[in-house]
């Protein structure tokens, strides 16, 4: 690879080395599967280049549910402006669980999805993840929203009461007293970004 280095440099061609080396994980994607990422994205999630692409995305969330509920999120977004972002729970390869920043941009606006790329930053130093069933994960992923239990619980097809149960559960969890507090502990970023699935 030094002999890659040292031709990039002195042909002042630097857009593969600065793809690849990147201190940020970067991943372009066609219709929802891993085309290319570089070294920082598959080190994150703990794999190999080699063993992400072509990979639907699916891989790399909690479960195949989560995936389903996240996966058209900022799709308006992306054909609005060509650019969306927020904070979501990703998964490594040994199964654990971190906070990660997804920034993305479309080259297919019409379809967003079609070809995009993608960077992510792993945010497990300032906000580590605390455990949540998928439910709860799915309740806070709506109030990040800005929605009320009502709403949540015509979503989700459970009673406002069910809502109500899990809220004061997560609020009791954290040592919190109300949904703003909850949305700050649980990352301290505007709660319009947050998606916790």
């Amino acid at each position: 690879m030094e002999t890659r280095i040292d031709d990039s440099f002195r042909d002042g061609q630097f857009a593969e080395l600065a793809y690849l080396y990147a201190p940020v994980g970067l991943v372009v994607t066609e219709n929802r599967v891993i085309r290319d990422c570089n070294h920082a994205f598959a080190q994150m999630f703990g794999y190999e280049i080699k063993d992400l692409r072509d990979q639907v995305f699916a891989v790399l969330y909690p479960s195949d549910e989560e995936f389903a509920n996240i996966r058209d999120r900022g799709v308006k977004e992306l054909q609005t402006t060509n650019h969306y972002w927020d904070e979501r729970i990703m998964a490594r390869k040994d199964g654990s669980l971190f906070w990660c920043r997804v920034r993305g941009h479309s080259f297919t606006p019409d379809a967003p999805l079609g070809r995009a790329v993608w960077s992510f930053a792993d945010l497990s130093e300032v906000r580590p993840y605390k455990p949540l069933t998928r439910r709860e994960r799915e309740i806070v992923s709506f109030l990040a929203l800005g929605l009320t239990s009502k709403e949540i619980a015509l979503k989700l097809d459970i009673s406002y009461r069910t809502v109500e149960i899990y809220r004061a559960k997560l609020l009791k969890k954290f040592g919190v007293a109300n949904t703003s507090s909850l949305l700050q502990s649980l990352g301290e970023v505007d709660s319009v970004h947050v998606v916790g699935r």
